[in-house]
């Protein structure tokens, strides 16, 4: 890809969906750990000759990292990229296969220069700033495969698979769990995924959590915080029922900015449909 071009991706935001300064931040960090992992790649089968000897990369780095911000923010086909970056068609699926496990190791960014990699460390930082989390669970279309005997269209149903991310109390994403199947249930998810032991095991923090999660408060010394349990279904007084939608509408209040934030993340297109792998 030219240079105009390249500029010309890296400029518009709405191509990538990152900002000029952050590409050039995940190109300084990421590419580092791309030519360490290519190298280790290269010195470990024996070769006939020295290490960088031979053909060249015809997609340099940046344009690795910008073929697969576009796949991630659009869901353009591998062809598409094909065409757009004037390689091989089976450049593009390798270089997206190289880039995507390294963004995933970086963790997530918040400020201060701290970035977050683990359940563990969240639960830590939230308790050494004494903010407040909050959690919740997404849904993602993921095409579902046709079996035997069964008559539908794969692309038209699709079956759901949930990935949970804490927040902070400014919706800021803290950390993103892997997917599990939709038959999976929110509490379920979230003590698989160890939340139950980091709570009950480090620091004071309050998590807010919807009614999904309700169970987690007694399991985590009352450090997760669901909305209230309506203990009237039928026939429930008058003065109940105020009290009741008033510490409702208040918990939701709090715990809004998690939608928000998964709201905004689902403008990738990787996150709000999966076209490829149901295993990836």
């Amino acid at each position: 890809m030219g240079y105009g071009a390249r500029a010309a991706i890296i400029s518009d935001r709405r191509v990538t969906g990152l900002s000029a300064d952050v590409i050039s931040e995940f190109g300084a960090e990421v590419a580092l750990l791309w030519h360490e992992r290519h190298q280790a790649r290269l010195e470990s089968r024996s070769r006939k000759r020295a290490v960088g000897a031979g053909a060249k990369h015809r997609l340099v780095f940046i344009d690795r990292l910008l073929a697969t911000l576009v796949h991630l923010r659009h869901g353009a086909t591998h062809d598409v990229l094909v065409c757009w970056f004037g390689v091989d068609s089976s450049t593009i699926p390798r270089a997206i296969g190289e880039v995507r496990p390294l963004l995933a190791k970086r963790g997530c960014s918040i400020a201060g220069g701290i970035r977050l990699r683990t359940l563990a460390e969240v639960i830590d930082h939230l308790g050494a700033s004494g903010q407040t989390g909050i959690i919740d669970g997404t849904e993602t279309r993921v095409r579902r495969p046709q079996g035997s005997g069964e008559v539908h269209f794969p692309q038209e149903q699709a079956e759901r698979r949930q990935g949970h991310g804490p927040h902070d109390a400014r919706g800021r994403l803290l950390f993103c769990s892997p997917a599990q199947p939709a038959s999976c249930a929110d509490i379920t998810h979230a003590r698989q995924s160890g939340l139950v032991k980091h709570l009950a095991n480090g620091p004071a923090v309050e998590i807010l959590a919807d009614a999904g999660y309700q169970g987690l408060g007694a399991q985590t010394g009352g450090r997760v915080l669901t909305p209230p349990h309506r203990k009237f279904k039928k026939n429930s007084p008058d003065w109940y029922k105020e009290i009741y939608e008033r510490q409702r509408k208040a918990h939701s209040s709090r715990r809004i900015r998690v939608e928000h934030g998964i709201a905004h993340l689902k403008n990738w297109r990787a996150l709000a449909r999966h076209h490829g792998r149901r295993t990836t």
